[in-house]
């Protein structure tokens, strides 16, 4: 099945995108022009923008889909080929095969499925965070329960949303767990208001956090920028990076997914 690639040059001298159904991968034929370049997400310019500036660049998010249904699988190919900056390098239907193509491949998103033979998503998620730090993993499951959803953060998803979830908000997800944010669906989002609900706070900060410190965390876990909490907080942005490298260093965080489990279960988080 070929279609030409949205953003891309069409008629003559287009470069062909194939959709390779089941377990492979999805690539260009030919090379996109120079004109038209795709940049991978992760190598975007410190500026947030990418490429020379007397150039059209088109910034490509790479996106591996992980999921044992091959219905699924095929309709989440199908489908992410669809949005504008996005390019599905690839497909995997259990999580072995997903930790070896995030290897081999280089996505910038997993998109991941929990549960599936031979690897779950969970173990899945943390073989690929450890290996490839830079690659970020979205679970997209049916599960959203708070077993699921706690192991899953913990074993350092950026994004988690269930399968009812429509384009844009994948789309949406995609998007800001490349910017280094976490987002969740909001029947997720309500699960963790529920555990926060249903424990006590316990007296004292854990692991030494400062009163400072534990503001910063619950304004990260309502899903507030550096920028956002600096402006609530009345301090500057440099400030609030020390205080966010202080706590994920005092409580063994690696990054704002984790950092929003963590609040979340202390009862750090937004109430």
């Amino acid at each position: 099945m070929s279609r030409p690639r949205r953003g891309a040059a069409t008629g003559a001298g287009a470069a062909p995108w194939t959709v390779h159904a089941g377990a492979g991968t999805v690539r260009p034929d030919a090379p996109v022009p120079r004109d038209r370049e795709a940049v991978p997400a992760r190598e975007r310019r410190g500026d947030g923008r990418a490429g020379p500036r007397d150039e059209v660049v088109e910034v490509v998010v790479r996106v591996l889909v992980a999921d044992d249904q091959t219905v699924v699988r095929e309709g989440l190919v199908l489908l992410l080929g669809l949005l504008p900056g996005v390019e599905v390098v690839g497909a995997a239907a259990d999580g072995r095969e997903a930790v070896e193509l995030a290897g081999s491949l280089g996505p910038d998103v997993v998109l991941m499925d929990l549960r599936m033979p031979r690897m779950d998503g969970v173990e899945a998620t943390r073989r690929i965070r450890a290996a490839h730090p830079d690659v970020h993993v979205v679970v997209l499951t049916t599960y959203s329960d708070d077993e699921s959803i706690f192991a899953a953060l913990g074993a350092g998803a950026r994004g988690y949303l269930t399968k009812d979830t429509d384009a844009e908000s994948l789309a949406s997800a995609i998007a800001t767990v490349v910017e280094g944010e976490a987002q969740f669906d909001p029947a997720v989002q309500r699960r963790l208001a529920e555990a926060v609900a249903g424990s006590r706070r316990a007296p004292g900060l854990p692991d030494g956090l400062t009163r400072r410190e534990s503001e910063v965390l619950g304004l990260i876990a309502a899903g507030r920028s550096n920028t956002e909490i600096a402006e609530e907080l009345f301090i500057s942005e440099a400030t609030v990076k020390t205080h966010i490298n202080n706590l994920f260093a005092k409580a063994g965080l690696r990054d704002r997914a984790q950092a929003v489990t963590y609040a979340f279960r202390h009862g750090l988080g937004p109430g």
